[in-house]
């Protein structure tokens, strides 16, 4: 498949102006010829060594990868690369088949509604124990641990709200939707110590990965290896 093909299937549902003004999603690094056939890609969340050495020994031809490495307050890049590079970071995030809908039905959970551009919710059937919700979610996930902010000590669910990656800035917006959990990560502190609403920190890493799986299934015409990455943050 040619590259500008392999990369408008993913513009087409997740178009680079849909990302924010503050953002680097597109191009990382150009293809000498859109026209190209390509028969392997690597998609991944981050673009490091260890990755791109992944795709060099795989003789993939192209690179998807959720987070741009030229981006404002990244570290630089020291290493030479010359295989093209592709970026959806944002428009990703707020896309229907994106991040944080991929992580929800992850989990299982349907009819999912939206918030502003990143923020997701569902409704459950019946309220339903908290103990069940983050047992659901770390079995879904394969995560032996969980961070559970509950200052509230709510114990009863009927509306949870999403947002993959670093979402806490989405907290008021939770509690305006009446939404007793947020389910995201990088939750820092201060935040937690402030909250009224239940915060589910699954983590960075945990929360955007199953989104690799889908542009997989979306890039079923071509050869598709999922890097290896992981996690930076080791629980002893």
């Amino acid at each position: 498949m040619q590259i500008d093909k392999i990369i408008n299937i993913l513009t087409s549902n997740a178009p680079e102006e849909s990302q924010e003004e503050w953002d680097n999603s597109g191009w990382q690094i150009f293809p000498n010829d859109f026209s190209k056939d390509i028969k392997k890609v690597l998609i991944c969340l981050s673009l490091t060594k260890d990755v791109l050495n992944q795709a060099k020994k795989e003789n993939c031809e192209l690179i998807i990868s959720h987070h741009p490495f030229l981006f404002p307050h990244a570290v630089p890049i020291d290493f030479n690369v010359n295989i093209p590079i592709y970026s959806a970071h944002t428009n990703l995030d707020k896309a229907d088949f994106g991040t944080t809908n991929t992580l929800i039905k992850t989990l299982s959970y349907n009819n999912i509604k939206s918030h502003e551009d990143f923020l997701r919710y569902v409704d459950l059937e019946q309220e339903t124990d908290l103990k069940t919700i983050i047992e659901n979610i770390k079995v879904k996930l394969n995560l032996d641990t969980i961070r559970i902010v509950n200052n509230a000590n709510i114990q009863k669910i009927k509306r949870i709200a999403f947002c993959a990656g670093s979402g806490t800035e989405f907290l008021q917006d939770t509690k305006n939707i009446n939404a007793q959990i947020l389910v995201t990560g990088d939750v820092k502190y201060h935040t937690a110590l402030e909250s009224n609403v239940i915060i589910i920190d699954i983590g960075h890493f945990e929360s955007e990965r199953p989104v690799l799986n889908t542009i997989k299934q979306m890039l079923s015409e071509i050869e598709v290896i999922i890097a290896d990455e992981k996690n930076p943050f080791i629980n002893y």
